[in-house]
Order: C-alpha cells, then sequence, then structure tokens
C-alpha cells in the first residue's frame, strides 16, 4: 500500500512511499473504540476504522445507532488509525463532496485499551480519551506545531507553482521545507530522548530518521530507546533496516542482484563494473518518479558516451508489466530496465532497503558506493564532477 509524501515531509521530495506501522508492543489485551456522533451537524449513518498492523491493511466499519458506533479488536503495538465518516444521502441527489480530511476524518494513534472519541459540530472535530499513544501523539503535534504550520502554507504554495508548472518556485519551496524537515526531525529526537519508552517511539524515531535512514545518526538513537520499543514488532523491523542501511551508505561496496529485463534475460549489477552506474528505483505508477525521469534522460544523454550507464529497477506490480513497459516507451527510457514485479517486495528494492520511490545510488567503475538519491541537478552536478 502507498501514499505520497506531502506537507510535513514534502522537503525529501515527492515520493511514492510503502505504508509502515508505527508503535511500541503492549499486552494483548483488545481495544475498544466507542463514538459519539449525536452532536455533529450531518447525520454521520456509518464509520470506517483504518489502520495498518500485522503486515498489512486493516480496515473495518460500524454502524451508527443513537448517535453511537463501536469498534474492537487486538494490536500487537499502538499503530495509527483513522476514522472516516459517512452521511446520510438524499435519495435523489448524488453526492460529489470530496472528502475534508479536517471534517470528515479524526486521525488518532490507538492502543489495546478502552477509548472513546466524541465528535462535536463536524466529524473530524473530536476529542479523544483514554489512549495514551494519542496523548502522546498530540504531545508531539504541540511539540512541531510551529513547524508543521510553515510546512502546511510551504505545501500551498507548492500546489500553486505546480499547477503553474513554475519549476524554480518549486525548488526554493524544496530547499526551504529540507530545513523546516530537518527541525521537525531534530524536535522528534528530543522527544525520543526525553521519553525512551514512548508507547509512539517508533513513530517520532522514523519522524526522525526519515526514509533515507543514516545509520550513523540513527543507530544511536535507536539504541537509546528502551528494550521494550526495540523489542517490538516495529523496532525489530528498524533494527533489521538500520543494518541494511550500514551496508549501502556512501563508501559501501555495492551489494549485488540479479534481475530479468523486459525481454527475460538475466542482468546482473556486477556486469557493469567498469561503468558508473546510476541504480534508479522507480515504478510506473509513481508520479514523482515519472516526474523525475527527465532528468534521468538528460544525464544520460550527457555522460553515457563517457562511461556512464543507468540500471533501472521496477517495483512495477505483478500485473503491471503493460503499465511498465509503456512508462519505459512514454518516458523515452532507452536504458536497461529490469524488475521482478514483486511491487515493494521487489528482491533488489529488499536488499537495499527501499522504503520510497524514486531512490537511486550512484557506483563508481569499481563497484563503490559515490552518491545516493541524486536528483534534478544533483545528479547533473555529481556526475560533471566525476567526469572532469
Amino acid at each position: 500500500m502507498t501514499y505520497y509524501l506531502n506537507i510535513r515531509n514534502m522537503s525529501r521530495y515527492l515520493l511514492c512511499l510503502s505504508l509502515f506501522v508505527f508503535g511500541n508492543a503492549f499486552a494483548q489485551d483488545g481495544f475498544v473504540i466507542k463514538g459519539d456522533v449525536g452532536k455533529v451537524k450531518e447525520q454521520v449513518v456509518k464509520v470506517y476504522l483504518n489502520y495498518y498492523a500485522d503486515g498489512s491493511a486493516k480496515s473495518d466499519s460500524a454502524d451508527v445507532v443513537g448517535g453511537k458506533y463501536s469498534f474492537r479488536g487486538t494490536l500487537a503495538e499502538s499503530v495509527m488509525a483513522s476514522l472516516r465518516a459517512k452521511y446520510k444521502e438524499d435519495p435523489g441527489v448524488k453526492s460529489t463532496r470530496a472528502i475534508s480530511y479536517k471534517r470528515d476524518v479524526v486521525q488518532l494513534f490507538i492502543g489495546n485499551s478502552k477509548i472513546s472519541v466524541n465528535s462535536v459540530d463536524s466529524f473530524g472535530q473530536a476529542t479523544v480519551k483514554g489512549s495514551k499513544p494519542d496523548a502522546e501523539y498530540k504531545k508531539i503535534q504541540a511539540l512541531t506545531k510551529a513547524e508543521n504550520e510553515k510546512m502546511s502554507e510551504l505545501n500551498k504554495q507548492y500546489g500553486e507553482y505546480n499547477r503553474n508548472k513554475d519549476v524554480e518556485g518549486m525548488k526554493r519551496l524544496e530547499a526551504d521545507a529540507e530545513k523546516i524537515s530537518a527541525q521537525i526531525g531534530q524536535k522528534n529526537k528530543e522527544y525520543l530522548m526525553a521519553n525512551p519508552s514512548s508507547p509512539i517511539a517508533m513513530y517520532a524515531f522514523r519522524q526522525f530518521a526519515g526514509y533515507d535512514i543514516n545509520a550513523d545518526v540513527a543507530e544511536p538513537v535507536f539504541l537509546a530507546l528502551s528494550d521494550g520499543v526495540r523489542n517490538s514488532p516495529s523496532g525489530v523491523e528498524m533494527a533489521a533496516k538500520i543494518e541494511v542501511a550500514k551496508k549501502t551508505g556512501v563508501g559501501k561496496p555495492a551489494l549485488d542482484f540479479t534481475q530479468n529485463d523486459t525481454l527475460g534475460n538475466p542482468v546482473s549489477l556486477s556486469s557493469f563494473r567498469g561503468k558508473y552506474v546510476l541504480v534508479d528505483f522507480w515504478a510506473s505508477w509513481c508520479g514523482p518518479c515519472r516526474k523525475e525521469n527527465p532528468n534521468v534522460v538528460a544525464a544520460y544523454a550527457k555522460y553515457n558516451n563517457k562511461g556512464f550507464d543507468v540500471l533501472g529497477v521496477s517495483l512495477d506490480q505483478p500485473t503491471g508489466k503493460e503499465k511498465w513497459m509503456k512508462a519505459i516507451h512514454d518516458d523515452k527510457l532507452t536504458w536497461t530496465q529490469v524488475s521482478d514485479l514483486k511491487y515493494w517486495k521487489n528482491d533488489a528494492a529488499v536488499l537495499y532497503g527501499i522504503q520510497a520511490i524514486p531512490q537511486n545510488y550512484l557506483i563508481d567503475p569499481k563497484g563503490i558506493i559515490v552518491g545516493k538519491n541524486l536528483r534534478g541537478d544533483a545528479l547533473l552536478d555529481k556526475l560533471e564532477e566525476l567526469f572532469k
């Protein structure tokens, strides 16, 4: 399952991301959510619950009776969840109103406890009680409020620039957003240092570490967390990702892999030894990847005859070969393309710990990683430096 990175993480460019579990382990007592929508102006007839746990997306629904609804379940650790309202509709009128996250959705952290959600005026304007993870989440929100407000304004401006195709304007905002994102990460680190056993410690850690983990920076903070946090399902998963990050940092030998190209012929990364090669992780369904492709095309056209090559690794889905092939043709990607069509479980992506796309690794003729996530002008600047 994927979502597009926006607002708070816009500075890390618009990326396609896999969805992750956030939280901490606790007793298997189960959760109960009891909601009250009796004071909501519009009549709510059904509520949908969505979250991610045990490696997959979970969903449930509950009818509203007498202004009340409820959910029950069991969790291995606290998770981010969302409640969405469905309103009574006029049988003769087709509703075309878009969902408003502020009006129609309640986002909260849930754990195995009794939780009350009371909505007033609008469904999204709700008070949550009984959830310790959610109370901690609100502390982080308060801690990063100023930065999030700035990022929200940048996101609005970014949307305007995008609609007007103002590339330079978008680049300026990305630089500003990168600074704010770093500030948010630092505040999450401060929260972790003060709350190493927090039920949402792994959520805060991911906000601090980001999708492109720097093991030298992230591991000391991770090791400072409590045993309970580090041994939780998401803690164990993060420990594995940090180990991968140690092996895929700049200066490390590139991990070899072999996948089939578009004709079914096996291609290994090591077969590019002797050239600078950009291993480019992307997918036909990833909008940000498709926007980045022209930059890679330009770099390939300028430096291919000087010893630069590209190996595209697609995270397309098992049924997506035709879309993959069409994207290659439409975007004029003339270099070697491989994929095992396993989506986020692409073997090469798992090997390199890919959590978001587009991502890339620049590897030198000896097989050593000399650059990561070089996009736009950064890729051309790096190649110019290398081929001087």
